[in-house]
């Protein structure tokens, strides 16, 4: 008996110093299980505290009458399937007649604390079935992206959603987004991963950093073309509009409409075309919208009206053509000057990082969902790399992108180098980089000793 108690301590003390020190270890050893039974066993309790049940039928009642039998209790919602994930428990429930998927989520805080779990969130699968996803500690305090992720084409995964599913940065689906937030938010990290995700794919970067290329210029080995000032931002901007242009006629030369081509061959954008005439996807990353629209002169104002003018085609019509816009700043409002507000409309992509006013959310989300803007001005300030992620759905996650330095996001883009393209209409403004050196070499040398 003795020693079987000394064993219970050493499993007690082993699981508090994982849940204190390593809560996703805590997770998968101890927490999947008691969190299963735990759910099982309150399930029907809790629901129907919760208000998440139905009366019985009237022919249920009716039954029990003729039967002689007590009152049937209330039903609760059918648990479909269970299943336990590395980062909590995906609950999938058959609604009762009568109920609605808003009742589950507006009881997401109720059953969080009923089931001991750390967040719980719900969305409608299909009509009648909600599923339910249960974290069972705080994923975004240390992200641990999946050793696999669902990756395609234009398909980057970026960060971790607070429910614990992967967060992805999806171009062919949301074609245009904004980045929003403050010094020091977390900003940069979230660009570095996005930078890095599409380095292995055959995709062209094209960057735009006014900031004299601090931000963008380290990657530059797998940068197609790259600009550090706004005059050399409008050039590449309109070499862009032509490249496009230049695309729409590719397209049309390839669409031969008539009665006998079927309709699933007739092409509308690249990604109907032939796989060796396609031509390769461009991704532009603006990393301080702001200096492209502020002017002090007539000459720098006449240059600003060409860049927002350039930017708002490429938004406008650039999906087809295969360009997608990745547009970043601290503030992004009519304050900018004309055309602004146009472009915002187009960058159907938000996210909104630590910001340091009410005024900067509403400009990522006051159009799209009154909840996120709420959300991001909650955002605390010692929890760098935190953001709020929506769309013009109005749905939108909390999510966090893992650390990465710019010292990784540099070896990740000279690894990939070599799938740099080489696209004509951009050649003039490939950033000249010297090759790799194969060993270190010492900035100054030693002079001999004389005697």
């Amino acid at each position: 008996m003795t020693w079987f108690m000394v064993a219970v301590v050493v499993v007690v003390a082993a699981a508090g110093l994982l849940r204190w020190r390593r809560p996703a270890w805590y997770w998968l050893t101890f927490g999947v299980v008691v969190a299963t039974v735990r759910v099982l066993v309150r399930y029907a309790s809790v629901m129907d505290a919760c208000g998440l049940t139905v009366p019985p039928s009237r022919w249920r009642l009716a039954l029990a009458r003729v039967a002689n039998r007590p009152v049937p209790e209330s039903r609760v919602p059918r648990i479909l399937r269970l299943r336990p994930t590395r980062t909590g428990l995906v609950l999938r429930l058959k609604l009762r007649p009568g109920q609605d998927a808003f009742d589950v989520s507006a009881a997401t805080d109720r059953l969080r604390h009923s089931f001991g779990m750390y967040g719980v969130t719900s969305r409608e699968v299909r009509s009648g079935v909600v599923e339910m996803r249960m974290t069972g500690y705080d994923v975004l305090k240390q992200v641990q992206m999946p050793a696999t992720t669902e990756t395609r084409p234009m398909r980057v995964p970026v960060a971790l959603r607070e429910d614990g599913s992967v967060h992805y940065r999806d171009y062919r689906a949301i074609p245009h987004g904004l980045t929003l937030g403050a010094t020091e938010s977390g900003k940069s990290v979230y660009q570095r991963n996005l930078v890095a995700g599409l380095a292995p794919m055959d995709v062209a970067l094209v960057g735009i950093d006014c900031k004299q290329g601090v931000e963008l210029f380290p990657l530059a080995r797998r940068f197609s073309a790259l600009a550090d000032n706004p005059d050399t931002a409008l050039e590449l901007l309109e070499a862009l509009v032509s490249h496009m242009e230049e695309v729409y006629q590719l397209i049309r030369a390839e669409q031969r409409i008539s009665v006998a081509v079927p309709d699933a061959e007739i092409a509308a954008d690249i990604w109907d075309l032939p796989d060796d005439i396609r031509p390769v996807p461009v991704v532009v990353l603006v990393d301080e919208v702001a200096e492209l629209a502020l002017f002090a002169s007539k000459e720098e104002e006449k240059r600003r009206d060409r860049i927002i003018t350039a930017l708002v085609r490429l938004a406008q019509l650039g999906r087809a053509a295969g360009i997608y816009l990745e547009i970043c700043g601290q503030r992004f409002g009519s304050e900018l000057g004309k055309g602004i507000t146009m472009l915002r409309a187009q960058l159907t992509g938000r996210t909104a990082h630590r910001v340091n006013d009410e005024t900067s959310a509403n400009m990522a989300f006051g159009d799209i969902s009154p909840d996120a803007v709420l959300a991001a001005i909650q955002i605390p300030a010692e929890t760098r790399g935190i953001a709020i992620a929506g769309d013009s759905t109005g749905g939108w996650h909390r999510i966090r992108a893992p650390h990465t330095s710019l010292r990784q996001a540099v070896n990740t883009c000279n690894k990939y180098a070599d799938r740099t393209p080489d696209v004509p209409a951009l050649a003039a403004y490939r950033p000249a980089v010297a090759a790799l050196p194969s060993a270190r070499v010492p900035l100054s040398k030693t002079a001999p000793a004389t005697a």
